[in-house]
């Protein structure tokens, strides 16, 4: 056999010397760190792969070593220049050495890293997380949810150790105007690989009690930049931008917002922020309603006011009436009387002429003439006198009918307003709340909210009776439905 035959060490050799020819000084590579392990002495040894555009498959994969001394030099410069933790999953540009070793064969020795290649790859990321969130139709629809004018019940998504959740706390249910809200923690981690899972499976979880709660909070205490990647996971985002309940984040930074910012229904700045927008927002509820309620006492006064008014017109105008009617007769029985008077003056004028005459024309008659003429004006006296006292008999008739009409319809008159004004009052008496309690009615309330069906209360719960003259607070043994 005339051809060149090599041991496997001198192969090796050969090919190690070609590869120091051809790549005597370090260059630049581009690689996705696939897996990363740091051992005791500080050494960094890294898997890097390449993949296929658009694809996951691996099309080329080598180890690579950044020495104890120069990664702790790289790590915290990258770290504070790219905001991210250098992990696995990252696309770097690194300066390595190409070396070869007859028994380990192909390696890379990292010399340096380029934190801007990899941002400008997170960026990318990043817009192409939001631009799918948009494309899936999901990027607008928890904001689209209502939140409920006064959010109580609050299901909070954090780390039990976060220095921000027990701020939260104490701000919420220590506020001072002694709101009442009712918070359930649902445990998660909140930085890492490890947070994007644990916070779905905890959004899981509150889905179980959906109708329990009225919104989600997930805050955490602050930290790094760099620990806000997991924030920015498509998945993550998808679950909470579909969730049911509105979400609210605090997650405690104050630079750009993370994709879970962005498809949350409300983004707040720190925990406590989230606890001042839920105790904002029961604020200017009470505020409503005591508006409402000056606002209906103003309108009751003013129909009261009216109502009195009316009737004081009325009283008003019932009275002058009468007056111009009594005016009235007065006047027209006047006008009678002085009628009466001139008629009965004419007429005795008449007969004392008529008399005269007949005096002198019968001059020289017999007394008895004179006697019966005597006798007949006897007669007419009496009659003109009987005349005269059956009108005024009449016209005083007339009038005691007209005072006892005026009278019965006065009355009648006060008597329709007076019953108005008590229905009015009678209304009013029933719907007062303090009498429909006084009437033997209760109200029962669970955590400040009335109980309006069985199936709001829970074996163990503590609830209160507003009876009308106190309260009763008890805890519930037993429950029954009815029949019906």
């Amino acid at each position: 056999m005339n051809e060149q035959q090599l041991s496997l060490f001198e192969l090796q050799r050969q090919v190690k010397s070609t590869l120091d020819d051809t790549f005597s000084m370090p260059i630049w590579v581009k690689a996705e760190i696939s897996e990363m392990t740091v051992n005791r002495s500080g050494h960094c040894y890294l898997d890097l792969i390449e993949t296929e555009a658009g694809t996951d498959t691996v099309i080329a994969r080598c180890r690579a070593t950044i020495w104890s001394y120069t990664f702790r030099m790289l790590k915290p410069y990258f770290e504070t220049t790219s905001g991210q933790a250098f992990s696995e999953g990252l696309k770097v540009l690194l300066q390595a050495k190409v070396e070869y070793h007859e028994v380990f064969g192909f390696s890379l020795n990292i010399r340096d890293i380029d934190p801007v290649y990899t941002l400008g790859d997170l960026a990318r990321q990043r817009r192409e997380i939001i631009r799918k969130l948009q494309d899936d139709g999901v990027f607008e629809m928890n904001k689209e949810l209502e939140l409920p004018m006064v959010p109580q019940r609050i299901a909070i998504i954090s780390s039990p150790t976060a220095a921000g959740l027990q701020d939260f706390l104490d701000q919420l249910h220590n506020n001072p105007h002694q709101f009442v809200f009712y918070t359930k923690l649902f445990p998660a981690v909140m930085q890492g690989n490890e947070a994007p899972r644990s916070i779905m499976n905890a959004l899981d979880l509150i889905f179980e009690y959906e109708e329990m709660f009225d919104a989600v909070v997930i805050i955490r205490g602050g930290g790094a930049q760099i620990d806000l990647a997991c924030f920015d996971q498509y998945e993550l985002a998808f679950n909470v931008a579909q969730f049911p309940l509105p979400v609210i984040t605090g997650i405690g930074h104050d630079k750009d917002d993370t994709v879970i910012d962005m498809v949350a229904h409300t983004r707040m700045k720190t925990p406590t922020a989230v606890a001042e927008f839920l105790i904002s927002g029961a604020l200017q509820f009470s505020q409503q309603l005591s508006e409402l309620e000056n606002h209906f006492i103003e309108l009751l006064n003013e129909q009261l006011e009216q109502n009195k008014d009316r009737l004081n017109d009325a009283a008003d105008q019932l009275n002058q009436l009468v007056n111009e009617m009594i005016v009235t007769q007065q006047n027209r029985l006047n006008i009678a009387r002085i009628q009466l008077k001139n008629r009965t003056e004419t007429f005795l004028k008449g007969q004392q002429s008529e008399l005269k005459q007949l005096t002198i024309d019968v001059k020289n008659k017999t007394n008895r003439f004179v006697t019966q003429q005597n006798h007949l004006l006897d007669q007419s006296g009496n009659k003109l006198n009987f005349t005269f006292r059956e009108q005024m008999l009449k016209c005083k008739n007339q009038l005691n009918q007209f005072q006892n009409l005026t009278k019965i319809r006065s009355i009648e008159t006060i008597r329709a307003e007076k019953k108005n004004l008590n229905s009015i009052q009678e209304k009013l008496r029933l719907v007062d709340p303090q009498n429909i309690l006084k009437r033997g009615y209760s109200l029962t309330m669970l955590n400040g909210k009335i109980v309006k069906s069985i199936n709001q209360i829970k074996i163990g719960d503590r609830i209160e009776t507003r009876l009308s003259d106190g309260t009763v607070e008890s805890t519930v043994e037993n429950k029954k439905l009815s029949d019906q």
